[in-house]
């Protein structure tokens, strides 16, 4: 659909128009959360199903639960994360970065709380600090790609997009067969506007083993930013039932034409025919 041409124009009419959608995408991505949860006050739907594929209401029903059972025992790793992550989904940003601040204090030497921590404080618009927790998480003998990836992704919200891009392609390095971090670098083409790029990365991301609902619905959200909505909506069902996939799709429809993002799109497909 786009030339290389336009990708500069483009990127300021719609990354800034999807930028909530796109960085929460990117932030989804950074590092995988806690698979399983030790304590028995949880019920087993709320300690291990995917938090990207539940409902509003199921996500409502984990944050209670969750929060309850935080509320038992601050210091349990695996539920605080999981609360706050539910958290963050639910639109919470600054209780999740509550629940991870003290999480930090009391695992102040643990790399994933670090790391969570920093994704925490991104999503509450704290980029600075947030690149400065991940940092620390970060043990130069041992890095973790996962860590990297979180690093880029704050870095691409600072706009640092070339030394964003290098640890990308650091990451990829050390994680050749990890979706994420090619899911990841893909939003960083979106945040410049350079949609047929972010979707080729994208792709390859979908096909790789290993890649999960959150990879998959990124390429839905970048799918749908070009305006071929039918087809986003078609990826999306594969993860969410047909009324979140629908939901989503008009809620990014919406989006788009707050600032008239869509009819700029239709102008510039015009024009390169």
């Amino acid at each position: 659909m786009f030339t290389d041409c336009g990708v500069k124009s483009r990127g300021i009419g719609i990354a800034s128009t999807a930028m909530a959608l796109v960085m929460l995408a990117v932030l989804g991505g950074c590092a995988n959360g806690p698979d399983r949860m030790t304590t028995g006050s949880v019920s087993r739907t709320t300690a291990h199903a995917p938090l990207d594929r539940m409902s509003a209401g199921e996500l409502g029903s984990a944050s209670e639960q969750l929060g309850q059972a935080y509320a038992r025992d601050t210091r349990n790793k695996d539920v605080a994360l999981r609360y706050a992550q539910v958290l963050q989904m639910t639109g919470r940003n600054e209780q999740s970065l509550a629940v991870m601040r003290k999480l930090a204090i009391d695992h102040s030497r643990d790399r994933q709380v670090l790391a969570e921590y920093g994704k925490a404080l991104a999503a509450a618009g704290e980029l600075e600090p947030a690149l400065d927790a991940v940092r620390r998480a970060q043990t130069p003998e041992f890095p973790d790609w996962r860590l990297v990836s979180a690093e880029a992704a704050i870095l691409d919200q600072l706009d640092h997009k070339q030394e964003a891009r290098a640890l990308y392609r650091r990451a990829i390095d050390m994680a050749p067969n990890e979706p994420s971090i090619l899911s990841n670098l893909g939003m960083s083409y979106v945040l410049e506007g350079d949609l047929r790029a972010a979707e080729q990365h994208m792709r390859k991301a979908t096909e790789m083993p290993g890649a999960d609902s959150r990879v998959r619905q990124n390429l839905a959200l970048v799918v749908g930013l070009q305006g071929r909505f039918q087809e986003a909506e078609d990826i999306a069902r594969r993860e969410l039932s047909p009324e979140q996939a629908q939901a989503n799709v008009v809620y990014l429809r919406s989006m788009l034409s707050q600032d008239n993002a869509w009819s700029q799109l239709e102008d510039e497909e015009r024009a390169t025919n």
